[in-house]
């Protein structure tokens, strides 16, 4: 479903989670900023997780999170869905099943229409429903710039947590999704990319992570994220900080989306990608090409999950995302290593 009332484009300059803050000087504004502790936290904003966590019982968790964003996209109900997406993939990053949702919208009195406003709800609550989630509500505040997203609580199991500190030596890295959307929709704004190439980005960001969490559990699965704003790298380096290892990447496996590689052999590199770089900082240590290392810094909106499961499991876990016909992209694209010092990213 879609609405060619409002191009939301014209209200930005740049969305999704390109629009996130420098991750290095988030880091730094927080680091002073004291945090409670409680035996039933079980996750807070220490380890840069994905959600935090408090337990209820011996039998149930609490997951909290929220994510919202300015338009990355022209289309109303697209952009609603995927900004949905983005948010319940939180949940999904730690094992989770998303429970409830509030609408968090920002959208201004005057000058776009109200219904581009109703489709972006409606197209927010199609996510919601895949999910099996409930609405609860939401709060609207008028803004100049329309921006959109959900608070999710989600539950888990205390025992099926999956964090960022889960990551054990000699696991083998798989992602499902393949990266290059910050890349696809800045190419698109210019007039580079396909119709086509532009179809597959949204319509990787419109999945939900539900299926890819389903499986990840199957397979006792620990330590995962899921790659959003900071792009892979970025994430990398939280779950490498996390669990104390080195991952290793190989960039020649990494899957990308259609045409991303040669718009960034052209020079097409959102500004979001260099960010991210200097948020990994001298933790990054890189033999491949130009193109790929950008690629790996590139901002993702609703990107899949990077997890980490035991080398003997990982082509099956492999085999059974491609069973899906949801995640055929999906692959092992490296490894947990000991620290040997520091934690490090190494890509070849």
């Amino acid at each position: 479903m879609k609405s060619a009332t409002f191009d939301l484009l014209t209200t930005v300059e740049y969305g999704g989670c390109s629009a996130k803050l420098d991750p290095a000087k988030l880091e730094e504004l927080l680091r002073d900023i004291p945090l409670p502790t409680d035996s039933r936290i079980l996750v807070d904003a220490r380890t840069h997780d994905d959600a935090g966590v408090y337990q209820l019982n011996d039998e149930t968790a609490l997951i909290v999170t929220t994510d919202f964003f300015p338009p990355l996209c022209s289309d109303a109900y697209t952009f609603g869905r995927i900004a949905a997406a983005n948010a319940l993939s939180d949940v999904y990053a730690m094992g989770g099943r998303p429970l409830l949702a509030l609408n968090l919208t920002m959208f201004p009195s005057a000058g776009i229409p109200a219904e581009v406003l109703v489709q972006i709800l409606r197209g927010g609550q199609q996510s919601i429903d895949e999910s099996g989630a409930f609405t609860m509500g939401g709060h609207t505040i008028d803004d100049a710039t329309p921006k959109y997203g959900l608070a999710v609580t989600g539950t888990v199991h205390p025992q099926h947590l999956v964090t960022n500190a889960g990551v054990r030596e000699g696991q083998r890295l798989v992602l499902t999704k393949p990266l290059g959307t910050g890349v696809a929709m800045a190419g698109h704004r210019l007039g580079l990319l396909s119709g086509e190439a532009y179809e597959a980005a949204i319509e990787q960001m419109c999945l939900l992570n539900k299926t890819g969490a389903e499986l990840m559990l199957r397979y006792s699965v620990k330590g995962a994220t899921d790659i959003t704003g900071f792009g892979l790298l970025g994430h990398a380096k939280e779950l490498a900080e996390a669990s104390q290892v080195t991952l290793h990447i190989d960039s020649q496996v990494v899957p990308a989306l259609p045409e991303c590689l040669q718009l960034l052999r052209d020079g097409c590199i959102p500004g979001a990608a260099f960010r991210n770089l200097r948020f990994v900082g001298e933790q990054l240590e890189a033999s491949c090409s130009t193109e790929y290392k950008m690629l790996l810094a590139d901002a993702q909106t609703s990107g899949g999950l990077l997890m980490a499961v035991d080398a003997d499991r990982a082509d099956a876990l492999v085999a059974d995302l491609h069973a899906t016909g949801l995640h055929p992209h999906a692959a092992v694209i490296g490894y947990a290593a000991a620290e040997e010092g520091k934690t490090r990213i190494i890509i070849t």
